[in-house]
Parts: C-alpha cells; structure tokens; sequence
C-alpha cells in the first residue's frame, strides 16, 4: 500500500480517536464542575488541548466548551480534528467502505450546521456532547462491521490504539497533577473516580474492585487490565498484532517498532505496585508516555510525517 494512503488511514483513525477521548472528558468534567468548581476546574483541560487564556475564557463551563468543540484557531478542537479526520477519509475512499465515509462526512456536515453553536449556550450542553460522541461511536461500529480485514483495516487500528494510548496517558497524567495537588483523601477518591468516568473504566472498576477508590487499584485498571478495551496493556498488545501483522506481510517497514512495543509490553505487564512506589507513580507515569511517544516516532519514520 502506498506510504501516503496509509498516512491517510492512520490519521483518519488517530484524529476520531483524540475527538472520542477528549469529548468523554469534556462531558465528565462538565458535570463534575457543575457539582465542585474548585475540584474540578477547566484549566488542566484547556492546558492539555487548548492554547490556556485565562482571560479569556475564565471558568465558565459554556465558554470553555465552546472553544473546545468548536474553535478553529484551537488545533485539537473537535471540529478540526474531525475535519482533518475527513481530509483524510476523502483522499483514501476508494480503500474504505462507503459507509465509513457517509459517516465522516455527515459528522462534519452536522458540525459545521448554521446556529450549532446556540444549542450550547441555549441547552444542556450533556445533549450536544451525546450526539457528537455518538458519531464516534457510529465510525467505529461502520469500520468493525463493514471493513474487509486488509492492510486497510489494519493501518486504521494501529492509528485507533496509537492514539488511544496517547489519550490515556496523558489524561491520567493531567488527573495525576490535579491529585497532587491535595492533601485531602475525600478530595483525591473524588479525582479517581472523575479520571476512571473519563476513561470508561468507572463500571469495570465497581464490577472487580467493590471498594472505595485506591490509587494503586485505579491504575492497575488503565495500565494493566487485559480485558479492557481501553487499558494500555490491551492497547499495546492490539497494536503490536496488527503491526507484526503489516511488516509481515511486507505493508510495513521494519525497524525498531517490535523492539520498542516488547518493551512497553513488558513494563506495562510486569511492572508491580511495589516498582511503582520505589520509582514514583509520576515517573512511572512519565516514563510510559516516553515509551510511547518513542513509538509514535518509530512509525513517522517508516511513513508518517507532516502532520500532528
């Protein structure tokens, strides 16, 4: 397959996947701001996906959602992700089903509908961030039902689970900044539970765990459980597959991403509490997020470049 029709498919998965991370956290923390202002704050979030102007936008939940969704001068806005998400899918519609286009396009269409943006301010906002996550979801069910398992398909899921590693570290670093923070036990449950909401995991954690939100049981959840589709364990494994699986059948270059993959895989597998403790969880945290952005520039160098 050609370097820039994988390019395409890679990115067209990697932007969709940053929109479903970042609209699940906005909805979450849209509603924990309702009930606690102080605890949880839009700062960290406009920070990590938005160029922060206090002055501007304040704390006012409404607005800072709005620059979020909405904003074309912020580069990880909702409506330029999925419009560079669309760029993408436009340039490779003859490697893709039909179905997955319509649907990108008709969450383009819908974002970009004249007055969208009053039905923020003039209704709930929770109304407004279901109908776009329910977009992403509708792309990922078009691409798990309708797409031929080829080197399609398997380039648009390294995108999927290169970014959704991405997301997760870096949301449970940005909670992991807030928890330090206090001091209050109270105060760091309430940032668990807000970081295992915002990363899907809240059900799963009640369903094994059936006890009050610790710190080390909420990140064996994201880090380590196989089973879950959103752990970084289940993502690196995924990924590794589907790369092992491009190099060979010779869709992909090989170099040190098998390398770098094994390793990740074994620090995420056999990394215990105890080597957490000793090494800090922020280092350990720290030191995923090198791990896989490492990984990312192994894949830029194979084919990816000029875009972010």
């Amino acid at each position: 397959m050609l370097s820039r029709v994988s390019n395409n498919l890679v990115w067209m998965n990697r932007y969709m996947e940053r929109g479903y991370s970042i609209l699940r956290l906005l909805k979450v923390n849209y509603s924990a701001h309702q009930d606690s202002q102080d605890l949880f704050s839009w700062e960290p979030i406009l920070r990590t996906y938005g160029n922060f102007n206090p002055e501007r936008l304040g704390d006012n939940s409404v607005e800072c959602l709005n620059y979020l969704i909405f904003d074309v001068e912020n580069q990880n806005s909702i409506i330029n992700l999925v419009t560079r998400s669309r760029e993408n899918a436009r340039s490779v519609q003859e490697h893709i089903p039909r179905e997955l286009w319509l649907g990108i396009n008709s969450y383009y269409l819908y974002l970009t509908t004249p007055n969208l943006k009053q039905q923020l301010f003039q209704n709930d906002p929770v109304v407004l961030l279901d109908k776009l996550l329910s977009f992403h979801l509708l792309h990922y069910g078009n691409m798990d039902i309708s797409q031929e398992r080829g080197p399609a398909y398997y380039f648009m899921s390294v995108g999927k689970f290169l970014e959704r590693m991405i997301q997760v570290a870096e949301i449970t670093s940005m909670k992991l900044n807030e928890v330090a923070k206090t001091s209050d036990s109270l105060e760091r449950v309430f940032h668990w539970k807000n970081l295992l909401l915002s990363v899907g995991a809240y059900q799963l954690y009640l369903k094994k765990y059936k006890s009050a939100f610790q710190e080390d049981y909420v990140i064996t959840v994201i880090f380590q459980e196989q089973l879950f589709p959103k752990s970084l364990y289940y993502c690196v494994n995924k990924l590794g597959r589907h790369i092992n699986h491009l190099i060979l059948t010779n869709e992909l270059i090989k170099n040190d991403l098998e390398f770098l993959l094994g390793k990740l895989e074994s620090t995420i597998k056999f990394t215990t509490k105890e080597n957490i403790s000793e090494k800090g969880l922020g280092n350990f945290i720290e030191g995923i997020k090198e791990d896989i952005r490492n990984i990312s520039f192994s894949l830029n160098d194979v084919y990816y470049s000029n875009q972010s």
